[in-house]
């Protein structure tokens, strides 16, 4: 099984909402997901509570069942209508991809 994390920093305000709204947003989006994509087992959006200096302010924790698939995510059309969204509100993005 192959997961994928992605947490995101976001700007104060993108697309005219506040930053909490566009981890609300995001995370609707990105669970949306949940049965589109081959491959793709599990997507969960996490919005932190905590507003250190240190945390991230969106969390993704998706699941697939091959590098493959996870290869295919990348490219699916529904995950690539997302992605400019994304990118337009975020600072700082981090990824890590590891199979277990």
């Amino acid at each position: 099984m192959i997961k994928h994390v992605v947490m995101w920093k976001l700007k104060e305000t993108a697309h005219g909402n506040t930053k909490k709204e566009n981890a609300l947003l995001i995370k609707q989006k990105l669970e949306a997901l949940n049965g589109k994509i081959p491959g793709m087992l599990k997507a969960e959006v996490g919005i932190d509570f905590s507003a250190t200096d240190s945390s991230a302010d969106v969390i993704l924790y998706s699941e697939f069942e091959t590098k493959n698939d996870l290869e295919n995510y990348h490219i699916h059309p529904e995950h690539k209508a997302i992605m400019p969204f994304v990118m337009e509100a975020r600072l700082e993005r981090r990824v890590v991809d590891y199979e277990s």
